[in-house]
């Protein structure tokens, strides 16, 4: 398979001040290189659709519902998106106990063994992404992420 390299979103990091610009371009990075090993691995799923299944991995039996509100993308989107999982066998549905109306979904083993995989390949790339950096490093890299978080969503 030819290998794509996406200029687009790619201006580097160095010698910016700007954050936000640097926190893009790390992002940019690890999911080029996500897309890169879903697109060889065996796994024949999006990283989108990776992060679909790792929520009801991490929740099951939560709705369509749930996962708009968790992940603050457009419900349709979601709903066709789990559409095509259920079609491939990947997510299992079965309805509520107090409301029929309401949609439960989680895993199916084929979904389960697939999740492992990925999750595989996002520790060798986490791995990767902290390369060098001592133990005291990644944990200050973590806190300072999660204050740049915090400030954001505080600001909201």
């Amino acid at each position: 398979m030819r290998k794509t390299i996406d200029h687009v979103n790619q201006s580097g990091i160095g010698g910016s001040d700007d954050v936000l610009e640097t926190i893009h371009a790390v992002m940019h990075a690890a999911r080029a290189r996500q897309h890169q090993a879903l697109r060889e691995g065996a796994q024949d799923i999006t990283p989108l659709e990776a992060r679909v299944l790792g929520f009801f991995a991490r929740q099951p039996g939560a709705t369509l519902v749930d996962l708009a509100r968790h992940s603050g993308r457009d419900k349709g989107q979601l709903a066709r998106l789990i559409s095509g999982l259920k079609d491939r066998g990947l997510l299992a549905a079965e309805p509520d106990a107090d409301d029929r109306r309401v949609t439960r979904l989680q895993l199916t083993p084929l979904a389960q063994a697939q999740h492992q995989a990925v999750q595989g390949l996002r520790q060798g790339l986490a791995q990767l992404a902290v390369h060098g950096l001592s133990a005291a490093e990644q944990q200050q890299l973590q806190h300072l992420l999660r204050r740049v978080h915090d400030n954001l969503g505080a600001a909201g």
